[in-house]
């Protein structure tokens, strides 16, 4: 079967030139082109104040010299005056001016102040001033202020798109530096595939942002991997299992048609029914595991349940067997929030599994510590490595493989210990008995509420004598 080679669609091209990337220039050009535009009309429009202020301060100081002179000096003064100051003297007698420009500069009744007007086509500022000889008019050119705003507007015309251009081509040039780092981890993570998990996204080394996305990243991959693997084992492991007592039967079915003098109906029965039980309880583990795995604890009905009256009846029922001693001495009334049924397959896989390795007795207690409620079941077998400790709780796993099996252990009840615990907000733990052998302790939120309040230690009242 040829390989699949993957082909962008037109809408992740499209996609794709919306980058990051692009978005970030966009958004940095859009910034600096309306910051400096606003900065380059800001510019004009002082500059062009700042001269016109300079130029009507200057009008201000010719028009006292002027008219100090006039009033000194009388009409005479105004022929003296500069030709780069307009001046025009109104009295009774009529109009003195120093220029034949100045004749066509407003009456002084139309002058209030500084202002601007223009006189044979150029721009002019006025200003007006009554004298002892009549109002006196002066006017100064405002061409230069002019020319040198249209000078300043024109620089910055070119230089501003220029530096907006420039800003735009080093975001982008930083910007692609700087995502750069994810889209190589982008490239690596689409081609890791189920069958290249051990592979990881490169990192910086630099301990930013990006490396620690790649860290984050890695680890993610580690937990898809482990996950991954364990479902391999695990299905695996299942298929094992379940082939065992498949072929005890098929093996037993195929001699009873080829003898059936040697393999007696009686005890082909008793094969099936054994090994079809085997099954089962590996196929309901397998079950509620799945349920387990699925957050279906939380689905499950939740209401207050005695974890003391749990583990009575898992102590009676011990006692009806008459395998192994029971000593119930620590049991003290507690109570929990969960599934009852889930609660009582937890603590009967913990008896189970303690019955089926104790020599002669196990020892239960129950009891309320720090607002949590705390299940110790001990035995007094061979006990547990201490490397053993964390494996016991993975699924199918058996540290003494025969005497499980022969026990009718499925290699799931201690996982499925763990799973119930978790789903309750607690945790299980081993650790050495006292007698040497295993201490399994089941830690679980309690309520609390309940009579006697946390820790209290009240023992059982209920029941006949719980040692035997």
């Amino acid at each position: 079967m040829p390989a699949t080679v993957w082909r962008p669609t037109v809408a992740e091209k499209r996609r794709r030139t919306r980058s990051a990337r692009t978005r970030i220039t966009l958004v940095a050009v859009a910034a600096v082109a309306v910051l400096l535009g606003i900065g380059a009309v800001g510019t004009v429009w002082m500059i062009d104040r700042v001269l016109t202020g300079q130029i009507a301060s200057q009008l201000d100081d010719d028009l006292d010299a002027i008219a100090d002179a006039v009033d000194e000096r009388g009409i005479a003064a105004i022929a003296e005056q500069d030709d780069d100051v307009l001046v025009a003297l109104h009295t009774a007698q009529g109009v003195s001016v120093n220029d034949d420009d100045a004749l066509e500069l407003p009456h002084p009744r139309d002058t209030r102040g500084a202002s601007g007007t223009r006189v044979d086509g150029e721009p002019v500022l006025i200003a007006a001033e009554e004298t002892d000889e009549g109002v006196l008019v002066v006017a100064r050119s405002t061409e230069d202020v002019g020319d040198a705003v249209a000078a300043a507007a024109t620089a910055l015309a070119v230089a501003v798109p220029i530096g907006v251009a420039l800003i735009g081509i080093v975001v982008w040039f930083v910007a692609a530096r700087a995502l750069g780092p994810v889209e190589r981890i982008r490239r690596r993570v689409d081609q890791i595939g189920s069958d290249s998990l051990d592979q990881r996204v490169p990192r910086t080394g630099r301990g930013d942002e990006i490396d620690r996305l790649a860290g984050t990243m890695n680890r993610m991959l580690d937990r898809v991997e482990d996950g991954y693997r364990a479902r391999q084992r695990f299905v695996s492991d299942a298929s094992h299992e379940l082939r065992s007592p498949l072929a005890t039967m098929r093996q037993y079915a195929e001699l009873a048609c080829a003898r059936p003098d040697s393999a007696p109906t009686g005890e082909l029965a008793e094969v099936v029914l054994s090994e079809g039980l085997r099954m089962q309880d590996i196929v309901d583990g397998l079950l509620l595991l799945a349920r387990l795995d699925e957050g279906a604890a939380r689905g499950a009905v939740s209401a207050d349940v005695d974890l003391d009256d749990l583990v009575l009846a898992e102590a009676s029922r011990i006692r009806a067997l008459g395998t192994v001693g029971v000593d119930g001495t620590g049991i003290t009334p507690v109570r929990v929030r969960g599934a009852e049924r889930l609660l009582a397959r937890a603590v009967r896989n913990l008896v189970d599994n303690a019955v089926r390795h104790a020599r002669d007795t196990v020892v239960l207690s129950v009891r309320v510590e720090d607002g949590r409620a705390i299940l110790v079941v001990d035995d007094d077998g061979p006990g547990i490595a201490e490397a053993d400790r964390e494996r016991v709780f993975e699924r199918f796993t058996r540290l003494d493989e025969a005497r499980s099996r022969d026990a009718g252990g499925s290699g799931l009840g201690l996982a499925i210990v763990r799973e119930i615990a978790r789903s309750h907000g607690g945790e299980v733990r081993v650790d050495t008995a006292p007698g040497g052998g295993a201490r399994f302790t089941l830690l679980l939120p309690a309520v609390e509420d309940q009579a006697g309040g946390p820790g209290s230690g009240a023992p059982h009242s209920g029941g006949a004598d719980p040692r035997v």
